[in-house]
């Protein structure tokens, strides 16, 4: 091949590229373009969002609960023997019947009013009291150290020991139940109470200090709010404590109440209102707790803004 031929092609193979280059740019730019995207997901309201886990908590428990009554008509019904023996144990059915005959009769409302007056009683003086002494414990040494020993001594002591000494203190058995009700209520709220206030962070109580608030403003601005959550949850506590102690006295030195109708079925042999009092028990404590809950969650507004 002479060179003005490889000249001349070498011109030809430039002159191609160079043809080419435009279309290689112009595809490489359309390639670059981006896919148009997709809007942003659709967010669901917050109340929407709460309903729906709400919803799904709830079918839970009651799902659980349905498997509960479920196995109890179970092993019941088949007269279940594992050691602990089911065939004395009424099933379901029964105690529903039993139910709707007690609802007939006033004497059954009698009892669950009695005791719920007596819980309001005891509680009401066991909460005022037991706050009370719980701030002053946490923010005075004095007083911690002239009260810390009658807690410490009196709280293990159970409401069932309280019985006769009640009886010989109190004139009326009224008066004796409601009070081995209020020392069950007592002691949790004290102990919780103090623990909310010793929990309170120091770094805050001088940072007040230091803008010059009083001892007075501290307590109210600072130290409260901050034993607030541990407040409650003693209030909470103490609810569930207190009917066991009133239980107890019910049940020994009771005329009236729901555990003297509990024990007294016991006495005269009828499982069915045994199983129908315990279940009131339950449904009337887990009540009074959601109660607690509900009138002390405006206290507890400031925590969950912070979250």
């Amino acid at each position: 091949m002479s060179r003005h031929a490889a000249v001349k092609m070498v011109v030809v193979n430039r002159e191609n590229a160079d043809a080419a280059a435009p279309t290689a740019s112009a595809s490489a730019s359309v390639e670059k373009v981006p896919a148009p995207q997709a809007g942003p997901p659709a967010v669901r309201p917050e109340w929407v969002s709460g309903l729906a886990t709400s919803s799904v908590r709830w079918m839970v428990r009651l799902a659980a609960l349905s498997a509960g009554i479920a196995l109890w008509h179970y092993a019941s019904s088949t007269g279940l023997t594992l050691y602990v023996r089911f065939e004395q144990v009424p099933v379901p059915l029964k105690v529903a019947e039993a139910l709707f005959e007690q609802l007939q009769h006033t004497a059954f409302f009698l009892h669950i009013g009695v005791s719920l007056r007596r819980i309001a009683i005891a509680y009401s003086l066991a909460a005022a009291l037991g706050i009370t002494l719980g701030l002053l414990m946490g923010r005075s040494r004095f007083i911690r150290d002239v009260v810390s020993p009658y807690v410490e001594i009196l709280r293990p002591i159970p409401g069932v020991a309280w019985i006769p000494l009640a009886i010989m203190l109190w004139p009326t058995e009224e008066g004796s139940i409601i009070y081995i009700t209020f020392l069950g209520a007592l002691f949790p709220i004290v102990l919780n109470t103090l623990h909310g206030v010793e929990q309170t962070p120091e770094v805050l109580v001088r940072a007040a200090q230091s803008l010059g608030a009083s001892r007075m403003c501290i307590f109210r601005h600072v130290v409260l709010p901050g034993a607030m959550p541990s407040i409650c949850a003693g209030l909470a506590i103490s609810m569930g404590i207190s009917w066991f102690a009133l239980l107890a006295g019910e049940i020994i030195s009771g005329q009236y109440g729901i555990g003297y109708f509990t024990w007294n079925a016991y006495s005269i042999i009828h499982p069915a209102d045994v199983i129908l009092g315990m279940l009131t028990i339950g449904l009337l404590g887990a009540s009074s707790t959601a109660l607690v809950h509900l009138l002390t969650r405006p206290a507890l507004a400031w925590q969950r803004k912070a979250r």
